[in-house]
Order: C-alpha cells, then structure tokens, then sequence
C-alpha cells in the first residue's frame, strides 16, 4: 500500500465538486456544498453515530442505503440539519434536486449535513445551487469537496492509498472533516470515501465496520459524541479485480488498505482539534487483551487533565495512571511503566507505578514539540497479548474561544 494523490477522485469512475451556494452566510469564500458522484451505481456500506440523538440525513441516508447501493453523495456544511423543523423533508428536497440533476433515483443518493443543531436548513440555496455545482464535477475535484465540508476545521482532511489485489491495482480515496464535538463511537464527524475495488457489500460492511474501529473510534477531542457523524463508502468496481466475496488475501489487502487510509484521516482529526497546538499519539502494550489496551488509551487521550497539561508541556505523568485508573478496566498499578516521546527525545517518568528523578528541562523540550507520544506499559502476561494506540489533542484557551459563541 501506498499513499498517492487525488483524494476521493483517486478511485476509478468518481468525480466531485465544492461551492459556495449560501448555506454559509458570513463568508462568500468559504465553499459550503460538496458533492461525489459515481459513474454508475455502486455498492455501498456506512456507520453512523452512536448518539441516540440523529440529525434528520442520517435517517435519509440509512433508508436509501438499505440495498446497499447508491450513486452519489451530497453534503453542506454550515448547517447541521439536527433537531431541526422540516429536517428530513429538506434531505429529501436536496437529494431530489440532485437527482433531477443527474438523472439518477432518490434512493441512490446519500445525503449529509454538518453545522449548527437546531436551524431550519435553508434548502433553497441548495437546490438552487445543485445545477451549478454539478456542472462543476470532474476528476480533479476532490479538494474542493474537501474543502466545501469543513466547518471549524483548519486544515482539509483529504488521502488516497493504491494497493495491490486480484493480481493488479486498486484505490481508495476519502475525504473528512472534523475538529470539535469529536468522540465518535462509529466513524467521524463526515467521512466520505470511494475505492474502485470490486467487493461485495457484506465484505464492504465488515471492513468499513473494522476500519472505523481501529482508526475514528480511536479518537477524541473533547469528548462529545456529534448527532451527525457518518461514514460512507462506495465502490464502483473498475479496478477490474474479480469481485471480493469472502475472507481471503483479497480481503485481506483491501481491509489493510482501508484501515491505512481512516487511519491517516483520523489522525489528522486530531491533530486538527479545535484550538489543538499537540497531538497525542497514546499507546498502551503488554495488556491482556487489545479491548483493554484500547479502553485505557482511550481514557488517557480524553482526559482534560491530562490534555490541559500537555498544553503547558508540563510532565504531570500522575494524571495518566489516574485517567488509566478510572478507565473501568482492572490493572496493577504497581506495573505500569510511562514515558513521553517526540521528536525531541524519549523521557522515563514512571516505573513499576512510581515516580522517577527526570530532567524537567527535557521534558519540557520534548512535550514542546506538536507530535507527543505517551507509552505506556502494563507488563501483563503474557507479554505482547495486546496493545492499542489512540489519538487525541491538548485543550487550549482557543477552544473555549471558538465554542463560546459557536452558535452566534
């Protein structure tokens, strides 16, 4: 596998396109409409969030994908379309705008919104906009798509990878965005991916369901799980492989490739969390099985303690064990081993549950820099059975700043 341009038009038979239709009001620069489109239609999986609370495109969605098949997606940003009047009536009008558009079905369009919970969508601009736009598709036009779903974001998240199966070559391309309300439980804030590998949508479900486990589920920036959150996946199977139906070393090679792509779109999530200045990379070893490895990482990275340290690059490994001890999980303390690492050097805090003399000089040099690494070692038997990494960010003054007035 191996990470190449193109984004989401990486993957043979898709185009995209991003503008600016108003649905973002204080900003005429800022694209707001993103939109993918398949050559033909494509098999098709999606996770969704956990949060009992859904924004109205989510039920659209889940109903159109109920075949496993859609054609294109369509998604604003600048507007969350949740708890909102006439919300899933206005998902429905913007997939009828593109499908009068394209001359495709409702049904196989998925549609998506990201913004403000609460406000009635201001569907006119967008299907005023749908005509526009899609005469804006082409091969080349993944980054604006990118761009066109950001909302808080600061940089766009955007990654294709090429891999080898069936005897020749594949690709999968994704475009993400996502920077504040981020503890998923599913897949991201909006995460839109195309592959041109031929697989069945029972293959496609299983490895969109392993991906996002091992990549977006392992991510957090403030704890809050968004009404919102999707991730799609089409396939339109031009790669011309023969068609993965089972478990195998095709679905072996698609499933790595799948889970490389979320992997690097999740990571730049966090790295992007709002106001973040670090991200922390968390990683547990030595634990009895991956399920605790991950839990306690998970608890460290969305510690506010913790993050709050990190933000003043302040060596505080006390408030790792203590994120770890209310993770629900049973360890020995007395075991765990911690260390900081960047690339600045790699620092011993603790060893067998207690402090060490360290240079504070160093450690403050090395949690300085923007990539931080926490290790941590439970030294379970037996060694090696289990280990888990996550993704997380410091918390600034800035994202009080930027959440304060989010609304207005």
């Amino acid at each position: 596998m191996k990470f190449i341009d193109g984004g989401v038009c990486a993957a043979l038979g898709f185009t995209a396109a991003g503008l600016h239709v108003g649905v973002k009001t204080k900003n005429p620069n800022k694209k707001d409409l993103a939109l993918i489109v398949a050559d033909d239609v494509c098999n098709a999986a999606a996770v969704y969030t956990k949060n009992v609370v859904k924004a109205a495109p989510l039920h659209v969605t889940r109903a159109h994908l109920a075949d496993g098949k859609a054609r294109a997606i369509i998604a604003n940003s600048g507007n969350a379309n949740a708890c909102a009047p006439l919300g899933e009536e206005n998902a429905e009008l913007t997939c009828r705008a593109v499908a009068e558009k394209l001359g495709i079905a409702e049904g196989e369009i998925v549609v998506a919104s990201t913004g403000v919970i609460g406000q009635t969508l201001p569907v006119g601009v967008i299907t005023d906009g749908v005509p526009t736009l899609a005469g804006l598709l082409s091969r080349d036009g993944s980054d604006d798509a990118a761009a066109a779903i950001m909302t808080t974001d600061t940089v766009k998240k955007e990654a294709a990878v090429e891999f080898a199966v069936g005897g020749g070559t594949a690709r999968i391309g994704g475009i993400a965005k996502g920077s504040g309300m981020i503890h998923p439980n599913m897949g991201t804030m909006l995460c839109f991916i195309t592959t041109d590998c031929a697989i069945s949508v029972e293959m496609l479900n299983a490895a969109l369901k392993s991906a996002t486990r091992e990549s977006f589920n392992r991510i957090s920036v403030d704890g809050d799980t968004s009404t919102n959150d999707m991730c799609v996946v089409l396939a339109s199977g031009k790669a011309g492989n023969a068609e993965i139906t089972d478990i195998g070393e095709d679905y072996a090679a698609f499933d790595g490739a799948l889970r490389g792509l979320c992997v690097k779109l999740a990571t730049e999530m966090a790295s992007d969390g709002e106001g973040a200045k670090h991200l922390i990379t968390c990683t547990v070893s030595n634990a009895e099985t991956v399920d605790k490895a991950e839990t306690i990482a998970k608890s460290v990275i969305s510690s506010t303690l913790f993050k709050a340290a990190v933000f003043g690059a302040d060596a505080n490994w006390g408030r790792v064990l203590c994120a770890m001890g209310y993770s629900g999980e049973e360890f020995a303390p007395d075991a765990v081993d911690v260390a900081f690492k960047s690339g600045a050097g790699t620092i011993e805090v603790c060893e067998s549950g207690r402090g060490l003399p360290f240079d504070e000089d160093l450690a403050k040099q090395i949690l300085t820099e923007h990539d931080i690494e926490v290790l941590i070692d439970l030294h379970e038997q037996p060694l090696d059975s289990g280990a888990c990494t996550c993704w997380g960010c410091d918390i600034t003054y800035d994202y009080i700043k930027i959440n304060g007035d989010y609304r207005t």
